[in-house]
């Protein structure tokens, strides 16, 4: 069995096949003529922009903090209205 190397634009547009244009990893394996494997280790490497993963962590770290700000909010408008609600 021989090794090929694949160039990483060949790597590149296979993994934009599948991520992109959404083809089933079986189909683009089957059509270019690499084995499934390949292509998810491919996909691994090629799919996440640099830094990928801190932005993720900052999205996350975002998200929870606009819950907790959004539960305090709500909290405070309960409040206020049940307060206001007294003092007539």
């Amino acid at each position: 069995m021989s090794m090929v190397n694949f160039s990483d634009d060949f790597k590149r547009d296979a993994v934009a096949q599948i991520i992109e244009r959404g083809y089933p990893v079986a189909e683009v394996s089957q059509r270019l003529g690499v084995s499934q494997h390949s292509l998810y280790a491919w996909k691994k490497k090629f799919s996440q922009p640099a830094g990928g993963d801190v932005k993720d962590a900052e999205i996350r770290r975002l998200k929870r903090e606009l819950t907790r700000v959004t539960e305090e909010r709500d909290i405070l408008e309960k409040a206020t209205a049940y307060f206001a609600r007294d003092a007539k």
